[in-house]
């Protein structure tokens, strides 16, 4: 059974969310698409709660956020309980986010982004574990 990923965007990530949920599929995940669907102007912080719920109710391992920076989903996101959202850029951000800090929902932005990076973000961020360690002790303390 494939593991489940849910994503969601706002106006600002609307295209990169296209391509990211064929990526998704393409990878064999089930992706849930939590919107939005056109773009027209959208409230990021709906999506970003859509979507933490999804994670915090377990219908989804992880998620997928874009906005046009990823600044304001990844504030959004972080305000719900459970939730570690990590803005990324690059492989690095996206590995280091998952080793360290156990992140459970990758953010992008989606004016900021090139589609390759993007596409390696996901990728690297969906196929890391968290080290645990001494990094599960501060993780713990976000709760």
């Amino acid at each position: 059974m494939p593991e489940t990923v849910a994503i969601a965007a706002d106006h600002g990530g609307f295209d990169l969310k296209a391509v990211l949920l064929h990526e998704l599929r393409a990878l064999g995940y089930d992706a849930i698409d939590l919107g939005t669907a056109t773009m027209d102007a959208v409230d990021y912080p709906d999506f970003a709660a859509a979507l933490a719920r999804a994670v915090a109710d377990g219908k989804a391992r992880q998620g997928v956020l874009i906005c046009g920076t990823g600044i304001g989903m990844s504030i959004a996101a972080n305000r719900h309980s459970g939730i570690r959202a990590a803005l990324c850029h690059d492989n690095t951000t996206a590995r280091l986010a998952r080793q360290h800090n156990d992140a459970n929902v990758l953010v992008l932005g989606g004016r900021i982004l090139g589609v390759e990076a993007a596409k390696d973000c996901l990728r690297t961020f969906l196929a890391t574990d968290f080290e645990g360690g001494r990094h599960a002790r501060r993780v713990a303390k976000l709760s």
